[in-house]
C-alpha cells in the first residue's frame, strides 16, 4: 500500500482535507491523526448556542460524514509528538512511526492561559467540546462571572452568560472590546451596547490576583479594584499547536511559516516539497494584502486552505497542473452577541482609518476599513449583504 496523505489534525481542517483530495481525484491513502476523542464539528457555536444549550449534546455540533470519504482512517486520542520530514514519518503518542509521502500539518491552536496555578477548577477556557460543557456547568442565575479578554470569544461568552442569567464582567487591558478587528470608533459603540444588556467592563485592567481560600471567590485588579467572582474564564487569545515540529528545519516561532503554495518554509531556504500547512496553524502572505506572513483566525481559513492543498496534492498524483498555485482567500468573520450581528470581510486590524460608509452608527451600520487609502476591510453591524457587496473590491 501506498504511504499516501498523513494529516495531522482530526478538526474541520482535516475533514475538509480529505474531502478536497477525493473531490479532485486522489483515490490513495488517507490518515488522519488528532488529540482529541470526538470527530469533527463545529466550533463556533461553542460560545453560542451550544454554550447555552440546557444540555450539550455532540451531535449538535458534529459534521456530517460524507460517502466520499468513507475509507479515510480516523485515528482519535492520537497525538503527534514528533516528526522527521527528511525520513517522511512521524511519531504518535504511544511510540507508533506513521511513514507519509505527503504531510498536512492542521494542529490548530490552543487556548493562551494565564500564568496563575491556583484554583483550577474555576478556571475555564473555550477551545474545545469539553471546554464547553465544562464552563455550562457552570453558568446558572446568580452565577458571576469574569472574563479575561474581550474579543470575540469573550464577548460571545459574555453575552451567552448573560442571558442565561450571569453576573458578567470583562477584564480587558484593551480600550474598547474587539477593537483590533472592529477598530476604535466601532468598538466603542459595541461596548456601550453590551454594557446596556448589562455587562459590565474593566477596561485598560489586569488580574494581578485570585482570591479565596477553598475556592475562588474574586479577583483582583490592577486598578486597584476588586471583582467578586464564582468562575473565570480566560479568553486571551491562541497558541499555534507546533511545537511538535522542532528540530526540522523550519520556522515554527508563530505558527508554522508557509509560502504562498500552503508548503511549508524551510528554515534554510525554500520550501518542503510535500509537507503543506492548513488552516489557523499556518502562516502565509495573502497577496491580496501584502507579502507578510501571518497566520489568519477566521472561521473560512481552514476551509479554504484545505481545498487548495487537497487539489494541490490530487494533481501531483495525476500528473496535472493545479488550477491555482497561489492562495489568496479574503478572511471572513462574524459574531452573533444579543441582538447584534457582527460580519466582516478582509482584514480590518491592518487599518490606519475607518469610517461609516452606510447605516447610522447608533443602529445597523457598516465601516470601511482602509490602509493608506486602500479598502483592506469593511464590518458590519446588520446590513450583511451591503458588507458582502464589498468582496469582489476587497478581492481585487
Amino acid at each position: 500500500m501506498s504511504e499516501g496523505v498523513v494529516v495531522v489534525g482530526a478538526s474541520m481542517g482535516g475533514l475538509r482535507l480529505a474531502e478536497s483530495l477525493r473531490r479532485f481525484g486522489y483515490t490513495g491513502p488517507v490518515r488522519i491523526f488528532g488529540n482529541e476523542g470526538h470527530p469533527p464539528y463545529n466550533r463556533p457555536p461553542l460560545s453560542k448556542d451550544l454554550l447555552s444549550a440546557a444540555e450539550i449534546d455532540f451531535a449538535e455540533v458534529a459534521f456530517p460524514q460524507r460517502s466520499a470519504t468513507a475509507d479515510v482512517e480516523w485515528n482519535l486520542s492520537a497525538e503527534a509528538v514528533t516528526a522527521d520530514l527528511s525520513n517522511q514519518h512521524i511519531t504518535i503518542s504511544g511510540g507508533e512511526q506513521v511513514s507519509f509521502e505527503h504531510l498536512i500539518i492542521a494542529t490548530g491552536l490552543r487556548s493562551k492561559r494565564l500564568g496563575f496555578e491556583s484554583f483550577p477548577g474555576e478556571r475555564h477556557a473555550l477551545r474545545s467540546f469539553e471546554d464547553a460543557k465544562a464552563l455550562r456547568s457552570k453558568l446558572g442565575v446568580g452565577s458571576k462571572i469574569v472574563i479575561v479578554g474581550s474579543g470575540f470569544i469573550a464577548c460571545e461568552v459574555a453575552a451567552t452568560a448573560t442571558k442565561l442569567g450571569c453576573e458578567v464582567h470583562i477584564v480587558s487591558p484593551s480600550k474598547s472590546p474587539m477593537d483590533r478587528a472592529l477598530g476604535e470608533k466601532l468598538s466603542a459603540v459595541v461596548k456601550l451596547r453590551l454594557e446596556a444588556q448589562g455587562i459590565t467592563f474593566h477596561m485598560q485592567a489586569t488580574v494581578i490576583e485570585l482570591i479565596g481560600s477553598n475556592r475562588l471567590e474574586a479577583v483582583a485588579l490592577s486598578d486597584g479594584s476588586t471583582v467578586r467572582c464564582d468562575s473565570l474564564v480566560e479568553a486571551i487569545g491562541s497558541e499555534a499547536n507546533c511545537e511538535w515540529l522542532a528540530g526540522n528545519d523550519l520556522d515554527i516561532t508563530d505558527g508554522l511559516l508557509c509560502d504562498g503554495s500552503l508548503r511549508a518554509v524551510r528554515a534554510s531556504g525554500g520550501s518542503w516539497p510535500n509537507v503543506f500547512g492548513v488552516g489557523d496553524v499556518a502562516r502565509f502572505p495573502n497577496p491580496i494584502f501584502d507579502a507578510t506572513p501571518r497566520r489568519i483566525e477566521h472561521w473560512n481559513i481552514p476551509t479554504e486552505s484545505a481545498k487548495f492543498v487537497g487539489q494541490q496534492i490530487a494533481a501531483s498524483y495525476n500528473s496535472i497542473e493545479a488550477t491555482v498555485e497561489v492562495f489568496r482567500p479574503l478572511p471572513s468573520f462574524w459574531s452573533d452577541q444579543f441582538d447584534m450581528h457582527i460580519f466582516g470581510l478582509g482584514m480590518s486590524y491592518l487599518a490606519d482609518e475607518s469610517k461609516l460608509v452606510h447605516g447610522d452608527i447608533s443602529g445597523d451600520c457598516v465601516f470601511e476599513f482602509t490602509r493608506e487609502g486602500v479598502l483592506v476591510g469593511v464590518v458590519g453591524i446588520g446590513h450583511r449583504s451591503v458588507v458582502q457587496n464589498y468582496r469582489s473590491a476587497l478581492e481585487r
